[in-house]
């Protein structure tokens, strides 16, 4: 099999050569080239070969390509702050949604010409070229409807806002923030991406209930992802932190991939998605991936494999890799899925 034919193979429900491996690497990839985020954040060139290179050297089965969080938010106004060596920021000082007035006259990003929409879809493209097609690449649409929301109007005021405010304002924030993300996802597909996905991590239990979760975030992730997926590209989903609390509302929303991160039960999570999408993580990328050792990664990697019977998987971490990620732990990584993906696969 090819590295993106064992990919898609999981996506289909069905079971490859061994279980794939696609860490979210874009950090740990640019550190690999001896680069600085400033020196990528506008040159898909440099970005897919600094992706493309790093994948190649370490043998893994795909690439995700993220830039930072703050990508869709600029392209719908928002102003953002650059940074030399981190990813860029929305900046909090001048935030896009004083008030929920503006809502109604927010424009809708092009995917072709606002901020950098067009710099991820080039990167997206040139991967896809460097890698001969034979690579996995999932093309992010940065973030979701909730995280979106957080993002220009202020996380701190969009919390105050859900215990205090009109829930009809922030439905309308937040189904503004779905269809620009919608646009975004679609163009992935179109660049020639093979997945896509998006981060809603101020929707999970580490910030807010599960009920405030399933009241704002749930149905507009749900929506979103019924309306990509139609388009004809898979959707995947990522929640940091513990989303236990969640994770059969997330196993609704009819995602064909889960992101979990490293605080989640797999054997638990594998039940409860039954089949119905793929989960991809989890192992933590600080300890062991920054700090720990081969032999730590090699017992937590074929944990996870055992914890969903190497079914419906995709061995990745729990979240990005840091720059300061062993290169040892990452080939670690790709030898445990070699060794320890059950018999039959």
């Amino acid at each position: 099999m090819t590295h993106k034919q064992r990919v898609m193979t999981v996506l289909d429900g069905k079971t490859p050569d061994r279980v794939p491996v696609v860490p979210q690497s874009f950090l740990f990839s640019i550190e690999s080239a001896g680069l600085k985020m400033s020196d990528v954040v506008r040159s898909p060139e440099r970005m897919a070969g600094a992706l493309a290179e790093c994948r190649e050297r370490y043998g893994y089965d795909g690439c995700i390509i993220d830039y930072d969080d703050a990508t869709l938010a600029e392209a719908c106004g928002a102003k953002v702050i650059y940074r030399d060596e981190d990813p860029a920021i929305v900046d909090e000082s001048c935030l896009l949604v004083q008030d929920y007035a503006q809502v109604k006259d927010l424009e809708l990003p092009d995917p072709k010409s606002s901020g950098r929409l067009p710099v991820w879809l080039e990167t997206t493209t040139r991967l896809v070229e460097l890698t001969n097609d034979e690579v996995f690449v999932m093309g992010r649409a940065d973030q979701g409807p909730f995280d979106l929301a957080c993002l220009l109007r202020g996380a701190e005021n969009f919390m105050t806002d859900m215990i205090e405010g009109d829930p009809e304002d922030i439905a309308a924030l937040i189904d503004y923030c779905r269809r620009a993300n919608a646009i975004f996802s679609k163009a992935q597909k179109d660049a020639g991406a093979h997945a896509t996905s998006i981060g809603d991590s101020f929707a999970g239990p580490n910030l807010i209930s599960p009920a405030l979760y399933r009241q704002f975030a749930l149905g507009p992730e749900i929506e979103l992802t019924a309306e990509v997926q139609a388009y004809g590209i898979p959707f995947s989903i990522h929640i940091c932190g513990n989303t236990g609390a969640i994770l059969a509302d997330m196993v609704t929303t009819g995602a064909r991939i889960l992101e979990l991160d490293w605080q989640v039960d797999l054997a638990e999570a594998s039940r409860l998605a039954g089949g119905r999408c793929a989960i991809l993580g989890n192992i933590n990328p600080s300890d062991p991936m920054a700090f720990g050792n081969p032999d730590e990664v090699d017992r937590l990697c074929r944990a996870a494999i055992d914890a969903t019977g190497g079914r419906n998987f995709i061995l990745s971490s729990g979240c990005a890799l840091g720059r300061n990620t062993k290169p040892e732990n990452v080939r670690a990584m790709v030898e445990a899925a070699k060794k320890y993906s059950p018999t039959g696969c």
